[in-house]
């Protein structure tokens, strides 16, 4: 097993820990003592059902950087894995992209009801906010409003549900590559971005270092949605634990689509490098987040 492997499933069982203990009636329930059991199950089937945990990584390796360690990040990162999952209860809705299987098992609207993942979504969405706002989460105020603002901005209509929108409207029309290009920026690569920007706003970065950062979020975020659209149409359905081929099928456009499977392995290459470029004022410091990007270019799953 590689260090990378190692430090991802470490950060993996981390914030499954974390999800865990807040996923609960009881946790829930000091705010309310009313909390709806339904309501639990569905957001714990959501979100505990599997899943790399590559957000928190990503914040985690960012972080780490500037020598922060993991146990002052695990709150952050619950709270990115809380709007990921929200996401994905929500993608897998009929009126999104109306899948029946997430991970090799039933999306929540099949395994509960339609109404029941819809809230379970808003529930997730709502909760991420209140435990990035605690002091536990980290003591200083204006950073936790900092990191509040971050994730906002990536998770809002700027950044992953304008880029649902996006994407559900190029069902009915022809997009340009560079208008895909916008499309993935928006409703894979912002949550993304927002990960590494978080872990740096948590190490206090510069604006320069910050500037880095980004731009290599950004490529990475690129790679991620350009391998995850690769795998749809080379991979199985057992492979990968939903269906395949299912932009083919709705008529959503991709890059794949466009200019076929080689040429799109060939741009990936090109986008990777762009982001380990980004890491060069970093050196050896973030040789992490390159483990990280060279995943998202080789990734199977």
């Amino acid at each position: 097993m590689s260090n990378f492997e190692k430090t991802a499933l470490q950060c993996a069982k981390d914030i499954n820990i974390a999800l865990d203990n807040m996923l609960n009636v009881q946790f829930l329930g000091t705010i309310s003592k009313n909390v709806p059991k339904k309501l639990v199950k569905a957001m714990r089937h959501g979100t505990l059902n599997g899943g790399k945990r590559m957000r928190p990584l990503l914040l985690r390796q960012a972080a780490e950087i500037f020598g922060i360690e993991a146990k002052h990040t695990i709150i952050a990162g619950a709270a990115i894995e809380m709007v990921h999952s929200y996401s994905l209860i929500h993608d897998d809705l009929p009126a999104m992209d109306d899948d029946d299987m997430r991970r090799g098992k039933k999306t929540v609207h099949k395994e509960f009801d339609e109404a029941t993942a819809i809230l379970a979504g808003d529930n997730l969405l709502t909760l991420a906010f209140e435990i990035l706002a605690s002091p536990n989460c980290h003591m200083d105020a204006n950073l936790r409003l900092r990191l509040i603002s971050e994730l906002a901005k990536g998770a809002g209509a700027s950044g992953m549900v304008g880029g649902q929108l996006r994407d559900l409207e190029g069902e009915n029309k022809i997009l340009s590559a560079k208008e895909i290009e916008i499309v993935q920026t928006m409703k894979t690569g912002a949550l993304i971005c927002s990960s590494v920007r978080m872990g740096a706003i948590i190490g206090l970065a510069n604006e320069n270092e910050l500037f880095a950062l980004t731009k290599f979020a950004q490529n990475a975020g690129r790679a991620f949605q350009l391998r995850d659209d690769i795998l749809d149409e080379i991979s199985t359905e057992i492979e990968l634990g939903k269906a395949t081929k299912k932009d083919a099928k709705s008529g959503k456009p991709t890059l794949v689509a466009q200019i076929g499977i080689e040429k799109a392995k060939q741009q990936l290459a090109q986008i990777t490098e762009a982001a380990l470029d980004a890491l060069s004022p970093f050196g050896a410091k973030a040789d992490a987040l390159r483990a990280s990007a060279k995943y998202f270019e080789t990734r199977n799953i």
